[in-house]
């Protein structure tokens, strides 16, 4: 057990908008905390293991057709740009992009800083020529971009069908936010998850192994070591359900047995069987892909899909806007 004077420490140093975000959560009905607080070191190791499980088809599918279009990319994109990442994670799929099109810089931006700076290593020995700029931030929120990669043309990278975790609204608005931030004239390549069977979607996010069980219940046990919790985690089960009419796949943890519990000095309560929403993963259909990125600002050039038609990567570009028609 921590040192109370650890404890406590520990306790002072949590953010302050997770602390908010949890005890709104927790406090509203239907309850709901963000998915970004997943990542915290464990909890991004453990996303890293779900993407090696095999019902999760998502990672490899993209990074198949992230090997096989480099030179169709390098000729659109051109070399010379900064390639921004929003989300880079471990940078798995990164050096795809990175050795398609020769960029002057790379700017990874994670919420996990730990996480960040040990991907961020790794990276700088494989491309060691490469200016390299890792930022810790929620890009959920403005950014502003290093100062010395103001004047280039920039390459926007969101991987993974991220943008699938938020609700269309909110991802319209970060989709305009990149664009703010990378300017006009950039470019932005991005993975969108398609719609599919249920029986291939659910299993993705409930593996046999637990892997994501695991990953989902981490963010008790975050609350827990974070905001001087006691839930009772053991009164919790991992459960992904897909609902059809949002077109989603959704993340809960659902009370076994009802439990009692205090975060950061507030008591809460749950009854067996009501659950805590803690993700969501949008799917979407071509035509969806493409009017979301039109309303966030960004036009289509190119896509790309696997040959089973279950993951598309997407090119778009920042273009002036004009006027109608």
């Amino acid at each position: 057990m921590l040192k109370p004077e650890i404890e406590d420490r520990e306790q002072s140093l949590a953010d302050p908008q997770f602390r908010a975000d949890v005890l709104d959560g927790l406090s509203r009905r239907p309850r709901a905390i963000p998915a970004r607080w997943f990542y915290d070191r464990r909890g991004s190791e453990l996303f890293e293991a779900i993407t090696d499980q095999p019902e999760y088809y998502p990672t490899r599918t993209e990074m198949g057709i992230l090997a096989e279009i480099g030179p169709e990319l390098a000729g659109l994109v051109g070399a010379g740009r900064a390639v921004v990442e929003f989300g880079s994670g471990s940078s798995a799929k990164t050096p795809l992009v990175l050795r398609a099109v020769a960029p002057s810089a790379y700017v990874p931006i994670d919420i996990s800083g730990e996480f960040l700076r040990e991907s961020t290593r790794s990276l700088c020995a494989a491309f060691p020529e490469l200016l390299v700029l890792p930022m810790e931030a929620d890009f959920m929120r403005p950014i502003a971009l290093p100062r010395s990669i103001a004047s280039a043309p920039k390459l926007g990278f969101f991987p993974g069908s991220t943008i699938g975790n938020m609700a269309p609204l909110a991802a319209v608005d970060l989709l305009r936010a990149m664009r703010a931030s990378l300017g006009q004239g950039a470019m932005l390549l991005i993975g969108m998850d398609r719609v599919k069977e249920e029986d291939v979607l659910i299993p993705a996010y409930d593996d046999a192994a637990g892997v994501t069980g695991a990953f989902n219940l981490n963010l008790l046990e975050r609350i827990n070591r974070e905001l001087d919790g006691t839930v009772p985690v053991d009164a919790f089960r991992h459960r992904a359900i897909w609902n059809d009419v949002r077109a989603r796949i959704e993340m809960h943890l659902e009370a076994v047995r009802n439990a009692e519990f205090v975060v950061d000095g507030r008591s809460f309560a749950i009854a067996a069987g009501e659950s805590v929403h803690t993700e969501n993963s949008h799917k979407y259909g071509p035509r969806d892909a493409r009017i979301l990125l039109r309303s966030g600002g960004w036009t289509p050039v190119r896509e790309w899909t696997d040959p089973d038609g279950r993951f598309a990567v997407i090119l778009a570009e920042a273009q002036a806007e004009r006027p109608a028609p």
